[in-house]
């Protein structure tokens, strides 16, 4: 059939507008299909978020339940064979104490042919045997230049130390006897092998000084008068003078930034109170 112009010019604009609507409704089509795989995505990447903070708070939750409480009562504060006991200026050790298992830690000693200063508790001695093979490895070389003390040793180092400064002056350095942690067996003076700084606060400063700040809680010991701390332990500042407690509770200590005093929310003095306690 042949068609007339007319009708054929008809048709061709027909044909025109139709490509036209399917190529619009094709464009329409493939933008939703684009946004919505955008939407999907950011969708995914939510849910996704979403997801792993749930994990995270999870595995939060999970490791707290893992982790108990610090038990503050595992040890006694007042007896004087405790790993925990606390001896300070309003705390006394009675002057019979010694305790029965003290030993001559195998370290480099301050004094070789060893004597009583030379001792430790066992437990202690073990540690600080351990500190100090892991300083070797790290090429920091230590001694041990004073452990235990006896009520009347440390009554002779009190009095040569007021005959030299004066009372005032002795007790900011030097404890009068029963207040001396150096009684329990737990306490130890360190300083490097070289026997620089013995006993001084240029040991801090040391190689050996920041060896054992940033190490010894590791092995159970604190630095028992901190920097700064003089208000609330009684005595300046002593970089050398280390006390054992344990590897958890000294952990927990050197987390906290605390003293011993602070960490069991004792009092605290400066100087000697009128009251004082006398430890079991």
């Amino acid at each position: 059939m042949i068609r007339s112009r007319r009708t054929r010019r008809l048709w061709s604009k027909k044909s025109y507008y139709r490509n036209i609507w399917w190529l619009l409704a094709g464009v329409t089509v493939l933008v939703v299909l684009i946004a919505g795989y955008v939407l999907w995505l950011d969708d995914s990447e939510v849910v996704e978020q979403i997801t792993n903070q749930v994990k995270k708070s999870d595995e939060s939750e999970q490791s707290t339940a893992v982790q108990p409480a610090f038990d503050k009562t595992k040890y006694s504060l007042i007896e004087s064979a405790s790993p925990w006991v606390v001896v300070n200026k309003s705390r006394k050790l009675p002057s019979s104490y010694r305790a029965a298992d003290l030993v001559v830690p195998k370290v480099t000693l301050r004094y070789p042919t060893g004597g009583s200063e030379m001792q430790l508790r066992t437990e202690a001695a073990q540690a600080l045997q351990e500190m100090f093979t892991a300083a070797q490895s790290d090429g920091v070389k230590l001694m041990l230049a004073s452990g235990f003390r006896s009520y009347n040793t440390q009554s002779a180092v009190y009095s040569r130390h007021v005959r030299d400064y004066g009372q005032t002056e002795a007790d900011k350095v030097s404890a009068r006897p029963g207040h001396s942690e150096h009684q329990t067996g737990w306490a130890t003076d360190v300083a490097p092998a070289s026997g620089k700084c013995v006993i001084a606060d240029c040991f801090g400063e040391m190689a050996e000084g920041r060896w054992v700040a940033a190490n010894s809680a590791k092995y159970g010991f604190i630095i028992r008068y901190p920097a700064g701390k003089k208000s609330l332990t009684g005595y300046s500042y002593e970089p050398w003078h280390l006390r054992y407690v344990g590897v958890e509770l000294a952990a927990e200590i050197a987390m906290g930034g605390q003293t011993l005093e602070q960490f069991f929310g004792l009092p605290t003095y400066s100087s000697y109170p009128s009251d004082i306690l006398q430890l079991q």
